[in-house]
């Protein structure tokens, strides 16, 4: 495998894996680096009802395709973990892993972001399986059944008022005795009659055989102990991006997340942010994709020497 690339895509997430494909069109030579296997985040989803085109697909097989894909466009692999960003020769950029270091013109970081767990026992265990951290993906799946919701903020609140159009019952469970959401978000809230708050109380484990069958739960005044019979737990305790192997010349907005402008460039020229890991308003495969093939064209013009960042 060549060590010199006109483009190294760091993750091979939706993002990753379409900045690929749309740079090998392009006629650049591609390696994409990936710590785990490929598909990021999506290997986590158990069916995806909302890729368009599809009606259901499950995360494992749409990850398979798009890489095929990839592959079949001429894209090259590597298994391991980026530890570095840093100066090549002159304009170009080197990538350092533990097998060794890769060569690149042009860079496309695009190594996604975690979802914040609970930590609690169960926590891990029903990734995919009734833990979720996306209503408008998965509320589908738990039609008619209860489900519990953690979280205080506007996205918790926004996400259980939505999962009243399924589920028959959403317990929206928050550590603290009032909410971190807006006021208007709140004041909606008591719109829901479905939605029973769940207040001064955390989440001690998750319990299920197969699939999420109750969560234990913890009255923080009180310490009385109870378990909430639900089908599905959604998660959102807060998120970081994976962008802690980047130098200080990319700059990055509050909580981490990468900084770019309308081209995906970051501030540091010939390196470019794609997918989860931007600061960016919304976080699905579908923007996550829209985001890799805007990122490659973007990397094409770059290269071609057509394209100056609009950084101020």
């Amino acid at each position: 495998m060549s060590d010199y690339y006109d483009l190294v895509v760091i993750g091979a997430g939706p993002a990753g894996l379409t900045a690929a494909i749309y740079g090998c069109r392009a006629g650049l030579s591609v390696l994409v680096i990936e710590k785990n296997a490929a598909g990021g985040q999506m290997l986590l989803t158990g069916n995806i009802e909302n890729w368009p085109g599809t009606a259901l697909i499950t995360g494992h097989e749409l990850s398979e395709q798009i890489r095929a894909q990839a592959e079949a466009f001429g894209a090259k692999f590597k298994s391991g973990e980026v530890e570095s960003l840093s100066s090549a020769e002159g304009t170009e950029r080197l990538i350092t892993t533990a097998d060794g270091s890769v060569t690149a013109r042009a860079v496309i970081v695009a190594t996604g972001a975690y979802h914040k767990s609970l930590g609690c026992p169960g926590g891990q265990e029903f990734h995919g399986r009734g833990i979720s951290y996306c209503a408008i993906c998965d509320a589908g799946f738990f039609r008619n059944q209860e489900v519990a919701v953690v979280g205080g903020g506007n996205t918790a609140l926004e996400q259980a008022m939505y999962l009243t159009n399924h589920a028959s019952k959403v317990h929206l469970i928050h550590r603290r005795n009032k909410f971190r959401a807006d006021k208007m978000v709140q004041d909606r809230l008591e719109k829901f009659p479905k939605i029973q708050k769940v207040m001064d109380t955390v989440v001690d484990a998750i319990h299920g055989t197969d699939e999420v069958e109750s969560v234990k739960v913890r009255h923080l005044p009180t310490g009385s102990v109870q378990n909430l019979a639900v089908n599905g737990v959604f998660l959102f305790v807060g998120s970081a991006p994976n962008s802690e192997f980047l130098p200080p010349e990319v700059l990055r907005a509050p909580g981490g997340w990468v900084s770019t402008d309308r081209s995906l460039q970051t501030s540091w020229p010939g390196v470019f942010a794609a997918g989860d890991v931007r600061d960016t308003e919304l976080r699905q495969i579908v923007t996550a994709t829209g985001d890799g093939a805007l990122a490659a064209m973007n990397v094409y013009r770059y290269l071609e020497g057509d394209l100056e960042s609009s950084h101020e």
